[in-house]
């Protein structure tokens, strides 16, 4: 006849598995922390190459006239809408207007596009990608990056000021008239607003509305009750992965 497990046997299985679930918590933890901290390291990167690649090249990436002499021209004269249109494969591209802004060229939103590109070309972020202009149409990994937080969640460059001027999702803050890099909040994918404070508060001042850092699509990841309410705080119960962050950029 067998004889069952003793109690001494039983407390080392509990303990045992105690343990390994104790493990997986404390795994899960420290992946998710690298994540946070991922966001925080892709801003500093982008901005550190933005700046890298204006020393080097006198110029903004995306916003450069002369691109198509370094890598060739992606189609049309390489300064017009039929080139902006063209998904590059490789390297060619196109030329921006050379304001000194990143914005618009010949279409909307073309320079954002190619603003990643150029950097790619130029070695200072790794990765490829097609800087077509199709504005809205960002695809991580394609011709946006895509973070570490997320394949699904997006890198965009914008202007400034274009956060504030007709966005609903934003506040009616300073955005400053320079420019921001934006990890994108889309119908698909986001960050929670946990997740959006733990970034604000280890880089700025955990303020959804202020600061350098600032919140995107204020309705459901804070507590405002308009897009002019300054005051407002991050909803940190609120589960739901549906927030952007918006981080004004020196370059």
């Amino acid at each position: 006849m067998r004889q069952g497990f003793t109690l001494l046997e039983l407390s080392i299985v509990l303990v045992i598995i105690g343990l390994l679930i104790g493990g997986i918590f404390v795994g899960q933890s420290l992946i998710h922390t690298a994540q946070l901290n991922a966001v925080i390291s892709e801003f500093n990167r982008y901005q550190t190459a933005t700046q890298n690649f204006k020393m080097q090249y006198q110029a903004l990436p995306g916003d450069m006239n002369n691109a198509t002499q370094f890598w060739g021209s992606a189609g049309g004269t390489g300064s017009d809408t039929v080139c902006q249109a063209i998904a590059s494969t490789t390297a060619a591209t196109c030329n921006g207007n050379g304001d000194g802004f990143i914005g618009i060229s010949v279409v909307w939103g073309d320079e954002t596009y190619r603003f990643w590109q150029h950097l790619a070309n130029s070695k200072m972020i790794e990765g490829s990608y097609g800087g077509s202009a199709v504005w809205g149409a960002w695809l991580p990994g394609v011709n946006v990056p895509a973070s570490r937080y997320s394949s699904n969640v997006e890198w965009i460059v914008s202007p400034g000021q274009w956060s504030s001027g007709g966005n609903t999702t934003a506040f009616n803050t300073d955005y400053g008239t320079g420019h921001a890099l934006e990890i994108f909040t889309n119908p698909n994918a986001g960050i929670t607003p946990k997740d959006a404070w733990s970034i604000d508060k280890k880089i700025d001042d955990g303020k959804p509305a202020l600061g350098n850092v600032m919140l995107q699509n204020w309705s459901v990841c804070t507590n405002a009750a308009n897009m002019s309410d300054l005051t407002a705080t991050y909803t940190l119960t609120v589960t739901t992965a549906s927030c952007g962050l918006i981080f004004l950029a020196s370059f």
